[in-house]
């Protein structure tokens, strides 16, 4: 989904100024058919992450008895889990505008300072990867987000001034996968800072059950959970998995969507019982047969899979270690035998390397 299909849906239309950041501001007609309108608009919409809605709206309903905007927020946690929805909503229960911008589009300190200048009273400025802001665009952001000031400097060398401008009052929500990367002094500025965890599938069955209704897709409960329980706990796999046993349901059976149409599209499409799609397994099938368990290097692994070693990392490898499939050693990747059952091959006969030995 692009950006412009999610101001679309959300009821935002899109104001793109020089500086690279785009603004989203509320609008009257919203279609809630259109396939891009999956987003929850408002809080209460949002389904899962129980405590950090709790604490959310403790900070919302604080910032608007006050009439003021509340304090920086940073959230965290592995891709598709709702961190640019919930960006969103902040500046929906605000009735705010929101700027979107990210962290590798603000190549120079004058970027940030354009788009810090045409931000309006209480806005929204949402910074996705923020961790991959440049530093010397950080030390531009560290007295805006605590003084609302704006630093600027004037000419070279000896002929150099610094002039200080004034900022609106504004809100920055940033956005991460990788909140190691974050530098401390960033980091320390935002008022509330939240990790979004995986969704249960009872959860995901609520969100692929809703996705359905806004899709006109007819399905029943044994077929949502399949769908949620194949969705490795994250929204965004659940909706897009729900889109394409949807197509299979129109082309190849009677539109319905229930347990055995859901079972078949989705074997269709390469997800097995576990979630696990045609690279995962192919990272299983490498390390389990092709190095007979491991342990595998991470260049090896990638090279053998072709993938990006990034990619395996933040991508692949956390859902199949959440799932004890596979496991990271000093000395590299290794399986466990659930892997091996899961497959269908026999393990080797030399044993696993326990990776606690190399710990």
């Amino acid at each position: 989904m692009t950006d412009n299909e999610w101001g679309r849906e959300e009821g935002f239309h899109r104001e793109t100024s020089d500086s690279r950041d785009e603004v989203l501001r509320p609008e009257v007609v919203v279609d809630d058919k259109d396939e891009a309108g999956l987003r929850p608009r408002r809080l209460e919409e949002f389904v899962g992450q129980a405590e950090l809605k709790d604490h959310l709206e403790v900070v919302l309903d604080a910032a608007r008895g006050r009439e003021q905007p509340p304090d920086h927020l940073l959230f965290a946690g592995p891709p598709g889990l709702g961190k640019t929805t919930l960006a969103g909503i902040v500046a929906a229960e605000l009735d705010v505008a929101m700027h979107i911008t990210s962290g590798p589009a603000i190549e120079r300190a004058g970027d940030l300072a354009a788009i810090l200048t045409n931000l309006g009273d209480r806005d929204v400025l949402f910074i996705d990867e923020i961790h991959r802001l440049p530093k010397q665009v950080e030390e531009v952001l560290y007295p805006a987000m605590e003084d609302f000031q704006l630093d600027v400097v004037l000419g070279k060398g000896p002929a150099a001034r610094s002039i200080r401008f004034d900022l609106p009052p504004f809100t920055l929500v940033g956005a991460t996968t990788r909140t190691g990367l974050i530098a401390g002094p960033l980091r320390d500025r935002f008022g509330l800072v939240e990790r979004l965890d995986y969704y249960n599938p009872e959860e995901l069955k609520s969100i692929v059950e809703r996705a359905a209704g806004i899709l006109s897709v007819t399905i029943d409960s044994p077929g949502a959970a399949e769908i949620a329980n194949r969705s490795r706990g994250t929204p965004r796999i659940a909706n897009r998995l729900l889109r394409r046993v949807r197509d299979f349901a129109e082309v190849r059976a009677d539109g319905l969507v229930d347990l055995t149409v859901a079972r078949n599209g989705l074997a269709l499409f390469g997800v097995d019982e576990l979630g696990l799609d045609k690279v995962d397994r192919s990272i299983l099938e490498s390390i389990a047969i092709t190095h007979r368990g491991g342990p595998v290097g991470l260049s090896t692994l990638s090279i053998s899979v072709g993938e990006q070693p990034e990619t395996l990392e933040d991508v692949y490898e956390p859902f199949l270690i959440q799932q004890g499939l596979i496991q990271r050693t000093p000395r590299g990747r290794v399986v466990t035998p659930a892997t091996f059952e899961h497959l269908g091959v026999a393990a080797p006969e030399q044993p696993i390397e326990d990776p606690s030995l190399f710990e």
